[in-house]
């Protein structure tokens, strides 16, 4: 399958390391500069503004998905216009149900419960057998890491058996993500020449 779209799940705040809010622009400019275009759910603040932004800034296309009770809470109406697409959906459920079906892959970055359910359902899914898209954590400072601790546990415990269609890519540094993506696929093969800090769980 190829490549099209990225989806991103990642906060509506900043979070307390700089570190956050410059991955989340770092990975908006690479998905521009892959010719890609970012699925999110239509924040413009924090760690989510900050993908669009990288996006926008640097010529890509970006669909913002956002729900009507939403727009006020993580957007301005004024910086939703300048989406390329605004899909405002009348509750949570159609939101991750329309950022699910218009994404190729999903990348995580840091964020809070609502980040954590997204991505968790995406694996549920998977799990399921439902879609064998590339799941992504952007462990970025290890912010990840209790996580996949927990999930690594569930799997010495045997509450996840169909772990082989549970792989999330774990990648450290931002500028690794969509070449993984890409090579995850076949869509792409990309040699930097450095050595990229990908596993699997």
């Amino acid at each position: 399958m190829p490549i099209r779209s990225i989806c991103a799940y990642c906060g509506s705040q900043p979070g307390r390391d700089p570190a956050y809010l410059e991955a989340g622009r770092g990975l908006g400019k690479s998905i521009a500069a892959h010719g890609l275009r970012l699925v999110y759910g239509g924040g413009t603040k924090g760690i989510m503004g900050a993908v669009a932004s990288g996006v926008l800034s640097h010529g890509g296309q970006v669909t913002g998905i956002i729900p009507e009770f939403l727009v006020d809470m993580e957007a301005t109406r004024h910086s939703l216009g300048q989406l390329d697409e605004l899909i405002i959906t009348r509750d949570m459920h159609e939101r991750k149900h329309k950022m699910f079906e218009r994404a190729d892959a999903f990348v995580t970055l840091p964020g809070g419960i609502g980040t954590l359910e997204e991505i968790v359902e995406i694996m549920t899914w998977a799990q399921l057998g439902r879609h064998r898209k590339p799941m992504v954590f952007a462990n970025i400072g290890g912010f990840w890491d209790p996580m996949l601790e927990l999930i690594d546990h569930m799997k010495r415990q045997g509450f996840i058996h169909n772990a082989n269609l549970v792989q999330p890519l774990v990648i450290d540094r931002v500028e690794d993500i969509v070449p993984a993506i890409l090579d995850a696929v076949g869509d792409e093969r990309v040699d930097d020449g450095q050595e990229a800090v990908i596993e699997k769980l």
